[in-house]
């Protein structure tokens, strides 16, 4: 009996103890009620934020022109280095210019003997028009003369143009580039048979500085910006700068300049091409080559920025946000959140400039609770 009673005052006493541990763990007597979640917020703020879109593309020569003959021949010499630089109207090609030079000698002895005729029927012209008027010689024998003499007109002028042609020829045997840049390789070597007008291409040059970007944006993507700029929300700007991004997240240090948007809509693909140039003075781009674009749109004025941790979806994919009010208690907002920017979304409703959004201690709260806001890091 005596044993059973220690047992029980031995039980009484752990359990107290143990509720004291309790009460000191708590902070607190036994029974008080716990205080509200401390959670992070950002307020948010309007600011005039830049819009840009990142989009594919594929770099192209500034300019390109491809080197035909002509006119026909042997080629004599090629007098460039493949993938040299080359000016423009410096020689590339020789070809065997001993016809066209014999065609052109050929030409200019015909002009002086059309220059010998034309003298001698204009001057036979004059004497029989000063002999009509006197009656020593009949009308048609004058008129036989001016016939002569407009003959000698006509074949002069024919002679001259046989001059022009065979001078333009000859000068033709001399390959030259029409434009500066930098030459490929070439098609043909000395001794090869090449004619006027033929497909196959003796070289290529390509004009590298500067150089295109031609990217594509979705129609619907830019219906969307001409509508927001039409609204106020944006303001377009007169020259869009335009960044290319290496696959290493590295940028191209020569920002570009935004030509032109193409008036078509691709029907297969539902794409725009724009158009930007980029100065290339290390010719560290190459046609051909695909790239990352980041284009710069516009200024979004008054702009909401909420960082990315503090935006949700829903079971149906809706943006959501969980923004403390007034009166301490978390609020479940659906939102608009149209594009990232940064590490930041863009909001375009369901937020307000002063609301406070929850971005940290998201997962130990819920609509409805009572908080103690506190300012993030992040904001």
């Amino acid at each position: 009996m005596l044993l059973h009673t220690r047992y029980l005052v031995f039980l009484l006493l752990a359990v107290m103890g143990a509720s004291s541990l309790t009460a000191c763990d708590s902070g607190g007597p036994p029974g008080s009620a716990p205080g509200p979640t401390e959670v992070g917020v950002v307020t948010l703020v309007a600011v005039d934020t830049p819009v840009s879109v990142e989009l594919p593309g594929r770099t192209q020569a500034y300019r390109k022109a491809e080197v035909r003959p002509q006119v026909s021949g042997i080629i004599d010499k090629r007098l460039f280095e493949e993938g040299s630089l080359v000016e423009e109207g410096s020689q590339l090609y020789q070809i065997n210019l001993a016809s066209y030079q014999a065609a052109y000698n050929t030409a200019r002895a015909e002009l002086a003997s059309a220059e010998a005729d034309f003298t001698a029927a204009q001057a036979r012209e004059v004497r029989y028009r000063n002999l009509v008027s006197a009656k020593a010689v009949s009308q048609q024998n004058y008129d036989d003369a001016l016939a002569t003499l407009g003959q000698a007109k006509a074949s002069l002028m024919a002679g001259k143009a046989s001059v022009e042609r065979a001078e333009i020829n000859l000068e033709y045997t001399r390959v030259v580039a029409p434009i500066a840049g930098v030459i490929g390789k070439s098609s043909v070597t000395e001794g090869a048979l090449v004619t006027a007008g033929q497909t196959q291409v003796l070289a290529t040059i390509q004009q590298l500085d500067p150089i295109y970007v031609e990217v594509s944006q979705s129609a619907n993507e830019l219906l969307n910006m001409r509508r927001q700029i039409m609204q106020g929300k944006v303001v377009s700007t007169d020259s869009a700068n335009v960044q290319i991004i290496f696959d290493d997240g590295s940028i191209y240090e020569h920002p570009g300049k935004l030509q032109f948007s193409e008036v078509g809509v691709n029907e297969s693909t539902g794409t725009v091409v724009l158009r930007a140039i980029f100065p290339n003075p290390d010719q560290l781009l190459l046609p051909g080559m695909f790239v990352r674009t980041r284009v710069e749109e516009g200024v979004h004025l008054d702009a909401l920025l909420v960082p990315q941790q503090g935006i949700a979806r829903d079971r149906s994919g809706n943006a959501t946000a969980l923004v403390v009010n007034t009166e301490g208690n978390v609020e479940l907002r659906k939102i608009n959140a149209a594009r990232a920017i940064g590490d930041k979304w863009l909001v375009e409703e369901g937020l307000s400039a002063g609301d406070k959004v929850i971005v940290e201690g998201l997962q130990k709260v819920k609509p409805g609770a009572l908080v103690k806001p506190v300012s993030s890091a992040t904001e």
